[in-house]
């Protein structure tokens, strides 16, 4: 890939679109280097290409009409590849990941958003660099492309001229990043007010799956335990506890953790234990009311958690995913 250009002409985009694609994963980009566009006089020119230049067809059915073909789209500046619906992989799409590799090879640099990673990864140019995906698509990509180093929890990870994005709407938060590096925080934050998000989202993807998605096991001594964790999250569940529970040693229980689950019973207890905090939190339950009732404790030890597994704290969760409904304003009368 050549070195991002310089001076004053605009700043070519191209955004990949292709039938299948998540509708949301190619308007976001769009909208983002649009806005920004208007910020900055026309520094950037967005166009949307596609395989052949004909119209493709989203994951909503909503048709989309390309600018150019993709034979056309060489040398753009910021190439963005976005998720495919269906093929998450793009198994099967070998036409597709050619293609994203011979755009990829003329672009300045290039930004995935969701599972446009695996495009990516499937073209080589992940090799050897940090990225992300969608958290429910995370570990399938470590699985799939062992050279890539996986980090599941962040919104965008940047390793030279290649970014890669959490799911979906994060093609917001990456796009913005790419703003602020061409002219600065102060247009970047204004393309986020205008479109109403946060110019750096607080927290990791976490915040929005399931913390406790542990893989699913039949194993007769761990599955009795993990119910009763299940059923009774602030219950004593501490390693000698379950192992006497299981009658078997601590020592064998926690490499039956280990080998099952990938995790500790303390680490698994923990998950548990906050994913029922969220819950109360998110039913309206206080911070010291969810700490006690998950089992957590204490409302520092409730804080250190979120801290650790949601970059974010138990208040500033409750307020973001509690209610979608905005609090009254005082009106504001019109000076006479």
């Amino acid at each position: 890939m050549r070195e991002p250009s310089a001076g004053p002409r605009p700043h070519h985009v191209c955004v990949l679109a292709f039938d299948g694609v998540r509708l949301l994963d190619v308007a976001a980009p769009l909208e983002v280097f649009a806005t920004a566009s208007r910020y900055t006089g026309g520094r950037y020119t967005v166009r949307v290409c596609t395989p052949d230049g004909q119209d493709i067809t989203t994951s909503t059915g909503l048709r989309i009409a390309a600018d150019l073909p993709a034979a056309d789209a060489g040398g753009a500046d910021t190439l963005v590849v976005p998720g495919h619906a269906e093929r998450v992989t793009f198994a099967g799409r070998p036409d597709l990941v050619e293609l994203v590799a011979r755009l990829a090879g003329g672009a300045g640099r290039v930004a995935a958003v969701c599972t446009g990673a695996f495009a990516l990864a499937a073209a080589g140019l992940l090799r050897g660099r940090r990225a992300t995906t969608h958290w429910e698509h995370a570990a399938k990509l470590a699985r799939l492309h062992p050279d890539i180093t996986v980090t599941a929890d962040a919104i965008y990870v940047q390793d030279g001229p290649v970014l890669t994005s959490a799911g979906v709407t994060a093609g917001i938060d990456v796009c913005l990043a790419l703003v602020e590096q061409d002219h600065g925080p102060d247009i970047a934050r204004r393309v986020a007010r205008d479109l109403v998000v946060f110019l750096q989202r607080p927290g990791g993807q976490s915040q929005f799956s399931a913390a406790s998605r542990a893989p699913a096991t039949s194993h007769p001594v761990l599955r009795p335990l993990l119910d009763a964790i299940a059923a009774d999250p602030a219950g004593d569940h501490r390693l000698a506890v379950l192992a006497e529970r299981a009658a078997v040693s601590s020592r064998h229980l926690t490499r039956l953790f280990t080998r099952q689950l990938g995790t500790t019973p303390a680490a698994y207890v923990e998950s548990l234990r906050l994913e029922a905090a969220r819950m109360y939190l998110e039913q309206g339950s206080g911070v010291t009311e969810a700490a006690g009732r998950s089992g957590l404790g204490s409302d520092e030890t409730l804080r250190r958690v979120f801290a650790r597994h949601l970059g974010t704290t138990p208040s500033a969760y409750a307020a973001r995913f509690r209610t979608t409904r905005v609090e009254a304003e005082p009106a504001v009368r019109a000076q006479a």
